[in-house]
């Protein structure tokens, strides 16, 4: 199992945020298309009905996110702070007709999801850049995201070892992004 960017990926399976245990949220991405995991939000998209795939809410390393990090493991480690992993809100829009999401007041269907993030500090903002315009891309397209898929999952089946260094992440990241452009 590896994080890389926004992407927890563990054998050939990739997750937007951490890869979820039990009934925790989760959100799940494969060829055929999104599936929300645990309590709450189990459900399947397929990527036909996806107009767009966005991740918000996301913690961005800065000065201010450490301290903040900072003060909440020192606040979980007994000074009566909240242990609670801090989530990101996966949010799909959909295409009209498409049943099971809201309707905004733009006309346009959205479902929002929850996931754990998978870097408790922050990602850095060129991750998050890169992670953003990957799945940006899945949603052009079944070619486009089925390269990305495959190029993902044979990177996590090959490397199980943990999670690679900021640079090798970014230059993942890159890499799957030009693939897309295949």
């Amino acid at each position: 199992m590896a994080m890389v960017g926004l992407f927890w990926i563990a054998e050939g399976d990739v997750y937007v945020g951490a890869k979820p245990a039990g009934l925790a949220p989760g959100v799940r991405l494969s060829p055929e298309g999104v599936t929300a995991l645990g309590d709450k939000q189990s459900a399947f998209w397929l990527w036909d009905d996806i107009h767009e795939l966005t991740v918000e809410n996301v913690p961005v390393k800065s000065l201010k996110l450490h301290l903040g990090t900072m003060v909440d493991m020192a606040l979980t480690l007994g000074l009566g702070g909240d242990d609670e992993a801090p989530t990101v809100t996966v949010r799909m829009r959909m295409r009209t007709g498409t049943a099971d999401a809201e309707v905004d007041a733009d006309a346009d269907a959205y479902v929002e999801l929850t996931a754990y993030t998978a870097a408790a500090s922050g990602y850095s903002q060129t991750e998050y850049d890169l992670s953003r315009a990957l799945l940006s891309r899945m949603t052009e397209g079944a070619a486009t995201l089925h390269t990305t898929l495959a190029e993902m999952a044979r990177w996590g089946r090959a490397h199980e070892g943990g999670s690679p260094r900021a640079g090798e992440r970014e230059a993942l990241l890159r890499e799957w992004v030009s693939a897309a452009d295949v």
